[in-house]
């Protein structure tokens, strides 16, 4: 029997989702005076994504709480003059270790893997994996430059989530 010219899923799932046109790939790595379940309940909560990533105007999750995998949040986001509108959903959570989250509707698809590893009591490396970019319009034509300048951001946002958890510890 012959296949169908667009078998089940693959057609739907197209449309649904574009892929990026330039692949950036950044990541970051920093070590966090402050235990490692306080440093991931901070950063795992995207509500409190504006506090510490440059350009984030609003953030707040669109399915009850707890997060678990498949709980979703909407985000707007300024970057290099433009609004990004984004929702994400949690797609794997390890509770203290791991959260996976990607964009189900974006002009910016990207997929974000931060994890915790404790160092020792009150100490904490935090990572984090983006893959993505963009898929289309203005973006699309400035891919290659804007791989730097969001390498840049995300080297700048990682700083200032440890500045905040660290002084936040200090005023405890």
């Amino acid at each position: 029997m012959d296949e169908p010219a667009f078998p089940a899923g693959r057609y739907r799932i197209a449309h649904l989702r574009r892929e990026p046109v330039f692949d950036m790939r950044l990541s970051a790595e920093r070590v966090v005076s402050r235990p490692a379940d306080e440093v991931f309940a901070f950063f795992a909560d995207a509500a409190n994504n504006p506090l510490w990533q440059a350009g984030m105007v609003s953030c707040e999750w669109t399915s009850d709480l707890p997060i678990r995998v498949g709980s979703t949040y909407r985000q707007k986001a300024r970057f290099m003059g433009r609004d990004v509108v984004s929702t994400f959903v949690v797609r794997r959570l390890e509770p203290g270790r791991v959260i996976e989250i990607e964009t189900v509707e974006s002009t910016f698809p990207i997929k974000v893997i931060r994890r915790v590893e404790p160092i020792d009591e009150g100490s904490t490396r935090v990572t984090a994996e983006i893959t993505g970019g963009p898929d289309r319009g203005l973006f699309k034509l400035i891919a290659p430059i804007m791989q730097k300048r969001a390498q840049a951001t995300v080297d700048t946002d990682y700083d200032r989530l440890v500045q905040l958890l660290e002084t936040s510890a200090s005023s405890d």
